[in-house]
C-alpha cells in the first residue's frame, strides 16, 4: 500500500490503483521505511507532550489489580475485607 506525506509530514496512504493526484494532491509518495520513521516520530512527540501524571497513569496496573493485591496482602480493614470476600465468594474464579 503506497504511503504519502504532505508538507506538514502528515502520513496518508491509498489503496492500490487509487489516483494520488485525485485523492492526495500536493502529497509526495514515500517508502515504507520513511512512513515508519514518520509514524515513530509522531508517536514519540505525542508521548513527549504527555504530562508526568498521564505518563504515570499509563504505567500503573489496572485499579482492579491494585485492589486485589491489597486484599491478598491483608491491608484493608476487616469490614472492607468482608465486603470483598463476599463478592469473591459470590463470583468465584472459573465459574463461568
Amino acid at each position: 500500500m503506497p504511503h504519502f506525506k504532505n508538507t506538514d509530514n502528515d502520513l496518508f496512504w491509498l489503496d492500490e490503483g487509487d489516483d494520488a493526484q485525485t485523492w492526495l494532491p500536493g502529497c509526495a509518495q514515500i517508502t515504507d521505511a520513511e512512513a515508519a520513521t514518520l509514524r515513530a516520530a509522531k508517536q514519540q512527540a505525542t508521548f513527549n507532550a504527555l504530562t508526568y501524571a498521564e505518563k504515570r497513569a499509563a504505567e500503573y496496573p489496572a485499579i482492579g489489580d491494585q485492589l486485589d493485591d491489597l486484599f491478598h496482602a491483608g491491608l484493608f480493614s476487616d469490614e472492607m475485607m468482608a465486603k470483598i470476600q463476599a463478592i469473591k465468594d459470590k463470583y468465584p474464579k472459573g465459574a463461568e
